[in-house]
């Protein structure tokens, strides 16, 4: 679609999107957060939600694809768990009543970024190198901290 017969949110949408192409934008509108295009797509076939379309100017219609604010963490975690990249896009003004709200990415979470609990699933992290939980310190580690 070209940008200059988008509606406006949908320009706003498509401008962020364009900083943020190999990341899956969750784009914060009201209380939901919106995906669109592609993303719907991928979204609504690894979380289970409805995909259903939206005309976002000059008769097209956009795929579309959203979940409750509320809910964020737990379809976060899904989609981290599944290796996507997420672009979290929040509003960062107060809505009035001419214009629109302005829009950001806050945050962008990888699998391999993620240090909430929440988000891990119950699984923790394991840092290269760092210990294990089900293994004993080696005995190099050991005489190191006999000779503190």
């Amino acid at each position: 679609m070209l940008l200059l017969s988008a509606t406006p949110i949908r320009q706003q949408y498509l401008r962020i999107k364009q900083q943020h192409p190999d990341a899956l934008l969750l784009f914060r509108l009201g209380d939901f957060y919106e995906t669109f295009d592609q993303d719907a797509e991928t979204a609504a076939r690894e979380l289970g939600i409805v995909l259903t379309s939206r005309e976002m100017g000059a008769g097209v219609r956009v795929p579309m694809a959203g979940i409750p604010y509320h809910a964020l963490d737990s379809y976060l975690a899904k989609l981290i768990r599944r290796g996507y990249r997420v672009a979290l896009c929040e509003q960062v003004s107060e809505p009035t009543s001419r214009g629109l709200v302005q829009r950001e990415v806050v945050r962008i979470v990888t699998p391999g970024t993620v240090v909430e609990p929440d988000l891990l699933g119950g699984q923790s992290q394991q840092l290269p190198g760092g210990p294990s939980p089900r293994r004993r310190p080696c005995r190099a580690v050991l005489r190191g901290r006999q000779h503190r």
